[in-house]
């Protein structure tokens, strides 16, 4: 364990020190699942997230589309 680390689970800590009991165990049931969850559902969840943007026009299409709305504001600025 690195001293940053350290010095972080310290300094909350120090914070989880004004916590009712009830709520202490409410914190550690989350952070027990976070553990179990691990790195597989994080990367899952951003695997499933490709395809949501679902349209039936090309990325030409899409490309000019985007393009063409775009809107430039000509500002002169004086020194």
């Amino acid at each position: 364990m690195s001293y940053t680390e350290r010095h972080i689970i310290e300094t909350y800590s120090m914070l989880f020190d004004g916590l009712s009991p009830l709520s202490k165990i409410k914190l550690i049931e989350s952070l027990t699942k976070s553990l179990k969850k691990g790195k597989t559902e994080k990367g899952a969840t951003f695997y499933k997230s490709f395809g949501a943007f679902s349209t039936d026009k090309t990325a030409e299409e899409v490309v000019l589309e985007i393009k063409s709305s775009r809107k430039f504001k000509n500002t002169e600025i004086s020194f």
